[in-house]
Formats: C-alpha cells, structure tokens, sequence
C-alpha cells in the first residue's frame, strides 16, 4: 500500500513538473504548430494531476482504491491537434533549436511517463488500478507518438506534409 501512495506521489510530481514544462514552452515558441502541440498537452498533463490528486487524497484516507472518485481521464486529443493546427497554419517555418531540444526533453518524459504507468499497471491486481494506469500509460504513448511526429513536422515541413499526405511522385 505505501508503495503505491509513494508511486502515485511521484506521478503526481510528474505531471504538475510536465505541464509547467508545457506551458513555459508554450510561451516561449514562435512557432503555432508547436504552441498548439504544447499546450494541448499542458492542459491534458494538468488533468492527469488532478484525477492522480483525487486518487491519492482518497486513497489515503481510507487505505484502499477508492470506488466513488471519478477516475476517468480524457482521451487525448493531441494527434488531431497537429492535423488541424497544420491545416489552419498552412506550412509553417520550421522550428528553432529551442522548440526542438523542448521536444526532445518532451519525447523524453512521456517515453518515462508510459514506462512508468504500465510498470504501476503490471505491478496491481485490482482491475480498476489495472485499468486505470493502463489509460494513462496509453496517453503517455500517444502524447509520445505525436511529439514524435511534432519533431518530425518543425525538422522538415515538406517532408512531414509529403509522408502525411501520402501523395507519390508516381501519381497515385
């Protein structure tokens, strides 16, 4: 029991470090594509901190998984989120060095976000905790898939714009 209150508190941490993180990048960047990617994931991290903080504070109150929090979270929205700032920015410049080492620190902490929730996944038996690290653990992964692919956009917009769309030389 108090190794999982310990996990949870070290998830809290996490996500309240990670959402500052989002938002001071958010400010900083030029450029929309990585704005919009930013503080999508900012609000969704701040989200995750508030359902981790239910959880926790009930937890410990009563030394079991609680039953009357609403543990959903929020499917992430941060793939359609690039689709669509893409659309509305048209092609943008591609990003500086700084959007680029956020991304990278970015990359990094969701990578460790999705190892850590399916390690509290594997590690419990009550299939609610399952289930619900396991949302969490595949939210990390998106938001790490879609950095990914952020990386990807401000390194080489045409490039990007070509694998996305899917379009050949051979006119198919």
């Amino acid at each position: 029991m108090k190794n999982r209150l310990n996990a949870l508190e070290t998830a809290l941490n996490n996500e309240m470090r990670e959402h500052e993180f989002y938002l001071k990048n958010a400010e900083r960047t030029k450029n929309p594509v990585g704005r919009a990617m930013f503080l999508q994931i900012a609000a969704e991290e701040l989200e995750h901190h508030e359902r981790l903080k239910q959880l926790h504070e009930k937890w410990a109150k009563d030394n079991k998984w609680p039953e009357t929090i609403p543990l959903k979270v929020k499917e992430t929205k941060v793939r359609d989120v690039l689709k669509g700032v893409v659309k509305e920015a048209g092609q943008a410049p591609a990003g500086d060095a700084d959007d680029l080492e956020a991304l990278e620190t970015a990359i990094d902490f969701e990578g460790q976000g999705a190892t850590y929730y399916a390690r509290l996944r594997d590690n419990v038996t009550d299939p609610r905790e399952k289930a619900f690290f396991e949302l969490l653990a595949n939210i990390e992964h998106e938001h790490y898939v879609s950095l990914k692919d952020t990386e990807e956009y401000l390194k080489d917009p045409a490039g990007w714009y070509r694998k996305t769309e899917r379009s050949g030389l051979d006119g198919a």
